[in-house]
């Protein structure tokens, strides 16, 4: 999962969403230093996580990407996902997707404090620059897999993979269908799962 999918999955506070992106960055974090609720929210997104990767739609998605992009299936479908949940919004929020982005931006505003730089970083990025709103737009989700492919250390043929999502965009989207209403229950039910 992605950025927006962790948040909007993640138990419902400020600190559990900022946690829930803080999952991502937590590499050399001294974790007993978090507060109880931002924990929560990274401990939540491992969680989400190890879901994800073994869910069978989702693997059955990876199988979709050709060999040579294989190896990145699970990159493109993190972000692919996060449009996916933005396509299909009232399927499975009771609020508009604006309102909860806008929401999600302040909260990570306010709680800088909690963030190593890397993070800092990148969130004041993602806020200026409303990644959360571009994902809508399937062009955006190309730009920003091609963004990804060019931080990759090491020759790769990760750019263009959105070709790839463009011709099996169907499959794509019913796997996720079925998917994240299940990962939406585990992720309510956590941490009793």
């Amino acid at each position: 999962m992605n950025h927006l999918a962790h948040t909007f999955l993640a138990p419902d506070s400020p600190e559990a969403r900022v946690g829930s992106i803080l999952g991502d960055f937590s590499r050399g974090v001294d974790w007993s230093a978090l507060p109880p609720p931002v924990l929560e929210g990274v401990r939540h997104h491992l969680a989400v996580d190890v879901f994800t990767d073994k869910h069978p739609e989702v693997l059955a998605s990876k199988q979709l990407f050709s060999k040579e992009r294989r190896r990145f299936a699970g990159v493109a479908l993190d972000i692919l996902y996060d449009h996916f949940l933005l396509r299909h919004w009232c399927r499975f929020a009771d609020c508009e997707s604006g309102e909860f982005v806008q929401t999600v931006y302040q909260e990570l505003q306010r709680h800088e404090q909690v963030m190593p730089p890397a993070m800092v970083k990148v969130t004041r990025r993602m806020v200026e620059h409303d990644w959360f709103g571009a994902y809508q737009d399937l062009g955006n989700i190309g730009f920003a897999l091609d963004r990804v492919a060019g931080r990759i250390r090491f020759p790769n043929q990760f750019t263009g993979i959105i070709d790839e999502i463009r011709d099996n965009e169907p499959e794509l989207e019913a796997n996720f269908l079925t998917f994240f209403p299940e990962l939406q229950t585990f992720a309510r039910q956590f941490p009793n799962v």
